[in-house]
């Protein structure tokens, strides 16, 4: 027989479901439009305040949940993974929302400071796939696709200091491309940081084991 609050967790996963593949298209867009040029910052402001929305809604019925039914171990370990995937999600949407202002704000042509040194395409597609790897874990509850992450993010750093070491070797860089490179790179970096902390909460959701996948490839290396 179902219990109670088990219609409340399904409540929040299908939350949850719905952030991840708004979060996704989010960052997509925002990602493609910096390297192709394009102007799509009112929307990606739209999604990233809906992601923030949502991400209040999970909380809300979180705390509601724990309130009516005072869930025990396993189920509150699932309400408070829940809310802090929730937060990981909105914060997608903030770094994306934040990246398609970077050029904006400079009044410089994103495309004007992608040089070919800079191993920036290669940055972008493997926080595209963080990205949708944290988010199959949500919707699968994959520990292994969870651990997967930590691989990838390691992957990140390795590019993202590429990257700086590369911007410090450029010759007649301008301060305002320097600026939007280094924004770039830097968003990117946090958000594949959130990524990790997704995987984490998957791990501990169905293990309720706590552990960091953020620079673990690098430690053991």
């Amino acid at each position: 027989m179902s219990r109670l609050i088990d219609i409340g967790l399904e409540q929040l996963s299908k939350l949850l479901f719905k952030m991840g593949e708004l979060a996704e298209k989010t960052v997509s867009l925002s990602l493609d439009s910096y390297m192709e040029g394009l102007e799509v910052h009112e929307k990606v402001r739209i999604w990233s305040e809906t992601l923030v929305a949502l991400s209040e809604q999970v909380e809300e019925k979180a705390i509601e949940l724990i309130a009516r039914y005072q869930p025990v171990a396993s189920d509150l370990r699932t309400i408070e993974s829940y809310m802090k995937i929730a937060y990981d999600l909105s914060r997608y949407g903030r770094y994306a929302w934040d990246i398609t202002f970077i050029h904006r704000r400079l009044d410089v042509s994103s495309t004007d400071c992608i040089f070919p040194s800079l191993p920036i395409k290669e940055l972008n597609e493997k926080v595209k796939n963080i990205v949708q790897t944290s988010i199959e874990a949500v919707r699968r509850n994959d520990v292994g696709l969870a651990k997967k992450i930590g691989e990838i993010e390691n992957e990140v750093d390795i590019v993202y200091y590429e990257c700086l070491d590369k911007l410090v070797e450029q010759d007649r860089i301008t301060t305002k491309c320097l600026i939007t490179n280094l924004l770039f790179i830097r968003h990117l970096e946090r958000i594949a940081d959130h990524a990790s902390y997704i995987g984490e909460s998957i791990i501990y959701l169905v293990t309720g084991e706590r552990i960091s996948l953020r620079g673990r490839m690098l430690n053991e290396s």
